[in-house]
């Protein structure tokens, strides 16, 4: 078996987006990088998923020079309501002076957009890390690639996917709910608008794709197995049952679902290592949140790094100030979305009341109204 060794500066593990974002923050700088996968390179080019992005993110990848109008599908006005209960309200991209309030894209291609900015150089695919063990001043990585064991070295650690594991580190909340995901053409465009409509079962969510929406279909678990298995025209009259019939669909892809649960690493950088994007929170998708959470720990983390005194990443000293910096931003957005979900889980009719007034404070006062909106596009720092 042959047997490699290196040392770098930074190792980042998690070619996702998030680590690629970190990466690309990071080149041309000081430090030595590598970032570790352990799928194929390109293995996202086959990825149906579709990510959210917040007016904010499409700043940090333009800053990059990795943003890739052609692939983005702008959202102008984001509509929310409840289904047996009054109140709704709207968001507009023209209150604010934005293009757009967000964008949806699919996974593939925004991976592919940060990867073509990468040098060949930085990755290093197909490998499996095995352990990681920390001394004073380094990090040592054990990895398998194929018939190759490779040890790297790092001044620091970043863990930039997978999700937090069930150390006691870690807070949970399973939310007893899955997410049922794919796209539904409707009868008519869409016009930039998504919706936001939430039910006793949990929140739908319609976000323009395309010329399609993707879908976010939130329901308990038992739920899920029956949508699952229902034919597409039985699929889509559930959904449209959804919208009180208000909006029509024609066609459906294949659908999917995933459990869904708040987890959160209560402390972001331990040792000589971090943690950033799903590998530091995972949250429930409403308001599409997470995604855009992750970017920002990205390039808080780079910019931290890059303004650090010396030439050791992993200081103490350096992760301290950023876990800081990141506390805000982490705690309020798990709140917000948390908060979200539990007020609109409850369907006794006083709640749905109660919720229909304080969507109709939203519509009515325009600075309650711009607080949310502030908060879904800059995130929780947003009023600092």
């Amino acid at each position: 078996m042959t047997e490699h060794q290196q040392s770098v500066d930074i190792a980042i593990i998690g070619a996702g987006p998030v680590g690629m974002t970190l990466a690309l923050a990071l080149a041309g700088g000081p430090h030595r990088l590598r970032l570790i996968d352990v799928r194929p390179r390109g293995a996202w080019s086959g990825d149906p998923r579709a990510l959210a992005l917040a007016h904010g993110s499409r700043q940090v990848l333009q800053g990059l020079q990795a943003w890739n109008l052609d692939a983005a599908t702008a959202i102008s006005t984001i509509h929310v309501s409840q289904r047996t209960g009054f109140g709704r309200t709207r968001i507009d991209a023209s209150d604010y002076g934005l293009p757009a309030l967000g964008y949806v894209m699919r996974y593939r291609d925004l991976a592919a957009a940060l990867d073509a900015r990468l040098e060949d150089s930085v990755f290093l695919d197909n490998c499996s890390v095995q352990g990681i063990r920390n001394d004073d001043t380094r990090a040592l990585i054990t990895m398998r690639r194929a018939d190759e064991t490779w040890r790297i070295t790092a001044r620091l650690v970043v863990h930039a996917e997978g999700t937090p594991g069930h150390d006691a580190d870690v807070r949970v909340c399973d939310y007893h709910q899955h997410a049922v995901v794919a796209e539904v053409r409707p009868t008519a465009p869409h016009g930039h608008r998504a919706w936001e409509r939430f039910t006793g079962d949990g929140p739908i969510a319609l976000l323009p794709l395309g010329h399609d929406y993707s879908l976010v279909f939130t329901v308990p678990q038992a739920k899920a197995a029956e949508l699952l298995e229902l034919d597409e025209h039985a699929f889509l009259a559930a959904l449209r049952t959804r919208f009180a019939d208000r909006m029509d669909f024609v066609a459906c892809s294949p659908r999917a679902s995933f459990p869904l649960a708040l987890r959160i690493r209560r402390q972001i950088a331990v040792g000589r290592q971090v943690w950033i994007g799903n590998a530091a929170q995972t949250l429930h998708p409403v308001s599409g949140q997470g995604f855009n959470l992750g970017l920002r720990d990205a390039w808080e983390l780079a910019d931290t790094l890059l303004g650090m005194a010396g030439n050791d990443a992993g200081e103490a000293a350096g992760l301290a100030a950023y876990s800081r910096r990141r506390r805000i931003d982490r705690s309020g957005s798990a709140a917000f979305t948390d908060g979200i979900v539990r007020v609109f889980a409850n369907d006794l009719a006083p709640l749905r009341c109660a919720r229909g007034l304080g969507l109709l404070a939203l519509e009515l006062l325009p600075p309650l109204r711009h607080f949310v909106a502030r908060r879904m596009i800059w995130g929780a720092r947003a009023w600092l």
